[in-house]
């Protein structure tokens, strides 16, 4: 094994990088989770092991824009409960109205809250999603750009100095 060179690990650790990536990619297109559902403050929402509860709107301003940052209660059975805080938010130079979707990260998922539009009587469309192991396919694109790495150090790709 020590008289392989960089150039032949760096082409292993990038074959094994993308079968990490595709691995990821089916695994979050199999398993994910995803409920559009119109929630009313104090409205519940069970998504797989998680419930979600919304408590509400208000407005806040940033550097460039304004928003209507909502409050959504994350708890999962058995842990303590996280806020997630979605935002509806509108630029202040050309007047664009953007959704910034909250994330709760964690090593084995994420949980994503996006506010849609406002429905009657206070009441927002929510989307909910679970996206289980999407850091494989981070993975396994760090793996594959290690792998080129180590390849471009492989002395058989340098150019040898010419002297005229």
């Amino acid at each position: 094994m020590r008289q392989l060179n960089p150039g032949y690990y760096g082409m292993l650790l990038a074959h094994m990088g993308i079968g990490v990536t595709a691995l990821g990619i089916a695994v979050v297109s199999h398993y994910s989770l995803q409920k559009d559902l119109r929630m009313d403050i104090g409205d519940k929402a069970t998504l797989g092991q998680y419930e979600f509860t919304f408590m509400g709107v208000e407005n806040v301003t940033g550097p460039n824009f304004t928003a209507i940052e909502g409050r959504v209660k994350l708890v999962k059975i058995g842990e303590e409960p996280d806020y997630l805080l979605p935002q509806k938010r509108t630029y202040t130079s050309r007047g664009q109205t953007m959704t910034e979707a909250a994330i709760d990260p964690a090593l084995s998922r994420d949980v994503y809250v996006a506010m849609g539009e406002p429905l009657a009587e206070g009441a927002w469309a929510m989307r909910l999603h679970i996206k289980p192991m999407i850091r494989l396919i981070w993975l396994g694109a760090l793996m594959m750009a290690l792998g080129g790495v180590l390849a471009v150090w492989d002395k058989r790709y340098r150019r040898k100095k010419t002297n005229y």
